[in-house]
């Protein structure tokens, strides 16, 4: 009985402590916002259904799903010549593809995947070390783009993601916001024509 009181005494002290830190003046400033990644699943890892013996953070599996996806509806767009398709820009990658050889289009997912990942709160797991975007999206610095992009290319380029994130449940107005706001914010360096 006695051990039990001075627990209960010992859980008290350090319970009252906590409550009266947790009022403190110091933490009366706003919480620090969530980051996208972690809307996407953060880094709670996953199995990885490209390879189930690995494991893969849910945030990046999320993005990795966006654009291949994203990729899929630009190259099904090309295949049925569509008016306006962006199938110049990625000439070069889906002709090796058509080949048979994916190496680019594996280079370009991750690559994407990386650059999202690393620069909306994918932490140090994450990381870019691809071209700046200028550079990827200038064809005369990058064999893999086959022309420069414009507006209305980049629009439409935007209406795929938001199509590939629905595709991949990704559906709540305020994700879906955030997301085209990280690509508006990459219109100026990538619109280059």
């Amino acid at each position: 009985m006695k051990n039990f009181s001075r627990l209960a005494m010992l859980a008290l002290f350090i319970g009252s402590g906590t409550f009266v830190a947790s009022c403190s003046d110091d933490d009366e400033r706003a919480p620090e916002p969530v980051s996208l990644y972690t809307k996407l699943g953060g880094t709670r890892m996953v199995v990885d259904p490209n390879n189930t013996s690995q494991m893969i953070e849910q945030g990046r599996l999320s993005y990795r799903s966006v654009v291949d996806s994203t990729i899929t509806l630009i190259v099904s767009d090309i295949v049925v010549g569509a008016e306006g398709n962006l199938g110049e820009h990625f000439a070069p990658v889906i002709s090796e593809a058509l080949s048979g050889n994916t190496t680019n289009v594996a280079i370009l997912s991750d690559n994407l995947t990386d650059f999202f990942s690393a620069n909306t709160g994918g932490g140090a797991t994450n990381t870019y070390t691809g071209l700046d975007m200028v550079s990827a999206h200038d064809p005369a610095l990058n064999p893999r783009m086959g022309k420069k992009s414009n507006d209305a290319e980049y629009d439409k380029f935007i209406g795929y993601v938001g199509a590939a994130a629905g595709l991949n449940g990704v559906t709540d107005p305020e994700i879906i916001n955030e997301v085209v706001a990280v690509l508006e914010s990459l219109r100026a360096p990538i619109v280059q024509e």
